[in-house]
């Protein structure tokens, strides 16, 4: 099972994940007006979420096209020994471990907008 967790903030309205198997293991609210940047909302709601491993690569496609590109909002998942990080219109997939790609990943993140201290996956 693939595993995961995305913050619902980041969807763009009226997007819709729809991916079979997709399950919901865990919901909550938090407050991050600590470590939110000014445009992003100081309370976030995160989704913990699993699916079958086969449903990968349908769901990182799905979020890529659900996701906002403002702010650099972003989704992860584990698959098996992979990390899959997805951006609006972008998926980043490789072998854990793999300093180079997740650096790569780190620096589209940078660009997007995203906060360097919420590269943390």
């Amino acid at each position: 099972m693939l595993r995961g967790r995305l913050l619902t903030e980041s969807l763009r309205i009226g997007a819709e994940l729809a991916v079979p198997d997709l399950v919901v293991r865990r919901l909550g609210r938090v407050d991050v007006s600590s470590s939110a940047s000014e445009t992003q909302p100081k309370v976030w709601t995160f989704l913990a979420f699993e699916a079958p491993d086969e449903h990968a690569g349908e769901l990182a496609a799905a979020l890529a096209a659900a996701l906002l590109a403002d702010d650099g909002w972003y989704a992860n998942f584990e698959v098996g020994d992979q990390d899959v990080v997805i951006f609006a219109g972008k998926v980043f997939r490789y072998a854990k471990g793999d300093t180079a790609a997740r650096q790569e990943a780190r620096a589209y993140g940078l660009a997007a907008g995203t906060p360097e201290h919420q590269l943390d996956w």
